[in-house]
């Protein structure tokens, strides 16, 4: 609240030290105006004085000094020509003046009968005003005041308007020149309109005139009256007729399977804009018929022109402001079509590099959209940069300290998403990942659906979406399982231990069958075994296979465990997975029924005795 109270001071500041500005112009307009009316009164005394020598001489000459007449008749009119050069300089500048000094107005009651514009001796342009406003109206209030009375009387130095003993006002050279009239013209103009002003507030002062201005009032608020309601009951008989109509009048406004209004909702629609209409109307009639009421009363009608003034005056301006700017909007709209066909030029080269039809050497295709997006970016930006001087009030201090206000607001509010949209462009031109990859960062593994400026999504084979900023992905390590699998395969790997008594080359064929068992293993290349340990009581073994389906690799892996089981339970290798240690004597083997052999029986313990012990 403050802060709007001080910028409100600053303007009222700003506009008084403009206006002082200006009348001090005016005011120094003036006085160097004075000067010279001052300094041309001397010249014409002296030229007078001049010109009455001149005659004196002529008229003693002889008629046979006709080459001395003329030489005296020369300078005379060249005295004559000087003042009236003088004179039409000071009546162009008086009328320029007239045109940037300020205006004084003389008033009786609520009329302004002409305006003062220059002093008079010492006395100010508004004491003047002032003081003559207060005599006439000192004179309406005499009621044996004889309006003939009042008359001009011609003096030296200016031309008075009196009234018997009391100087009105004087009119001076400087006001007549203003005009572009003599004094005695304007003082009689002045003296008919000080007349007419007092005759017409007298007789609208009469009780006659008074009571009828009352008659008049009543009849406009009658009128007024009968106009609103006639409003109400049309709206009313408007709401019911559309009601009436509306079953064959309306129906659901839709595109396809998608309805952007319906019958009901265009019907409260149509309700609303005959609600806003009627007490628009009411509005308008209201706002009319107020100043008109006003006008009816001499003592109101400044009332009227204010109301008038309320609504015209910025109506004016913004239509005045509409049309001034016109010329800017056609620069706007020139520069905005440009741009989007430039833009749809752009956007062409891209989208044929990334259909591979363009090819450029060292540019990959996948990076042509994803470029297109920051090349949009910055010639949007350029637009703006463009347009910017031609949007209204870019010039104003508030509109540039608004602008510096938001961009510190967004320096200061969106570094780590600047962060992450640099760590965004930066990946897409790292490339280690497209969407529908299979990857791994940092602990979590997933499908890419979807790589934006801000972040990246993964879906796990378990269906979770997981949003990772993009700045951790540039900061983290970022494993690719797809992007081998499109050339040579991708390997997976599976461990089992086996004890030392099964032979490693039948555990390796075994390997390497059950992998070829499993759907999704590549037959070429072939898979193959590794011994990854002797431990204490079992060998590692493990089996690697090519696969070109990443996204199954879960599945895969299932089945390549079940197909291990079968095999080795098929060719009687135990899995010493997790390791155990038995007694093999007397017990059942591991290996499941269906593998064994027909009538298989667990052998009997063998017990054994040193006869010396």
């Amino acid at each position: 609240m403050k802060i709007r109270h001080y910028i409100t001071l600053l303007l009222i500041i700003i506009s008084y030290s403009g206006k002082t500005q200006s009348d001090s112009l005016a005011a120094s307009q003036l006085s160097a105006l004075q000067n010279q009316l001052s300094q041309f009164e001397k010249n014409r005394v002296a030229d007078s004085v001049r010109k009455a020598i001149l005659t004196d001489q002529l008229s003693l000459l002889t008629s046979g000094d006709v080459q001395k007449k003329n030489e005296l008749m020369a300078e005379i009119k060249k005295l004559e020509a000087q003042d009236s050069i003088r004179i039409d300089r000071l009546s162009a500048q008086a009328m320029q003046l007239r045109q940037s000094a300020g205006r004084y107005p003389v008033i009786l009651k609520t009329d302004t009968l002409f305006s003062i514009y220059s002093r008079s001796g010492a006395t100010r342009p508004e004491e003047r005003a002032k003081d003559i406003s207060a005599r006439i109206k000192t004179l309406y209030k005499d009621d044996f005041l004889v309006l003939d009375s009042i008359r001009s009387s011609e003096s030296d130095y200016t031309t008075d308007i009196v009234c018997q003993d009391v100087v009105i006002m004087s009119i001076t050279d400087l006001d007549a020149m203003i005009y572009n009239k003599t004094r005695q013209q304007l003082a009689e103009e002045y003296t008919g309109i000080i007349r007419t002003a007092i005759e017409t507030a007298r007789k609208d002062a009469s009780l006659g005139r008074l009571l009828g201005r009352f008659g008049l009032v009543l009849l406009v608020i009658a009128g007024v009256w009968f106009l609103i309601i006639l409003m109400i009951r049309l709206h009313t008989r408007a709401e019911t007729y559309i009601t009436s109509k509306k079953d064959v009048w309306l129906k659901n406004l839709a595109y396809k399977d998608y309805t952007f209004l319906s019958a009901e909702q265009e019907l409260r629609l149509i309700y609303f804009i005959l609600k806003v209409l009627k007490w628009f109307l009411i509005a308008l009639i209201l706002y009319i018929n107020i100043p008109l009421i006003f006008s009816i009363f001499p003592f109101t009608r400044g009332w009227a022109d204010s109301l008038f003034a309320l609504i015209w005056m910025p109506f004016r301006g913004v239509v005045n402001a509409v049309w001034n700017y016109i010329p800017n909007f056609f620069s706007i709209a020139v520069i905005v079509v440009i741009m989007r066909y430039f833009i749809r030029f752009v956007r062409y080269i891209f989208s044929e590099i990334d259909s591979e039809k363009l090819k450029i050497s060292g540019f990959h295709p996948d990076w042509a959209m994803p470029t297109f997006s920051i090349v949009k970016f910055l010639l949007y930006a350029f637009m703006f940069v463009m347009i910017f001087p031609y949007l209204p009030g870019s010039d104003s201090g508030i509109f540039k300290g608004v602008s510096v206000f938001i961009g510190v607001l967004l320096s200061l509010g969106s570094s780590s998403a600047i962060a992450n949209i640099i760590a965004g462009i930066v990946i897409t031109y790292m490339r280690p990942f497209k969407t529908g990859d299979r990857i791994r960062i940092g602990e979590m593994t997933g499908d890419v659906i979807e790589k934006t400026l801000l972040v990246t999504r993964l879906r796990t084979p378990k269906m979770e979406e997981i949003t990772i900023p993009n700045a951790s992905v540039l900061s983290g390590n970022t494993i690719n399982y797809s992007a081998p699998a499109k050339n040579d395969g991708l390997i997976i790997h599976s461990t089992v231990t086996i004890g030392y008594d099964a032979p490693w080359k039948d555990v390796h064929q075994a390997l390497i069958d059950a992998a070829l068992r499993t759907t999704g293993i590549l037959q070429a290349p072939s898979p193959f075994v590794l011994q990854t340990g002797l431990e204490d009581f079992y060998v590692s073994y493990q089996i690697n296979a090519y696969i070109k389906e990443v996204n199954r690799t879960t599945s895969i892996h299932s089945d390549l465990h079940r197909h291990i089981q079968d095999v080795f339970n098929e060719r009687g290798i135990e899995i010493m997975s997790p390791h155990y240690r038995t007694l093999r004597d007397g017990n059942t083997t591991t290996i499941p029924a269906d593998h064994l052999d027909e009538g298989y029986k667990p052998p009997s313990f063998r017990i054994s005795s040193n006869p010396d012990q």
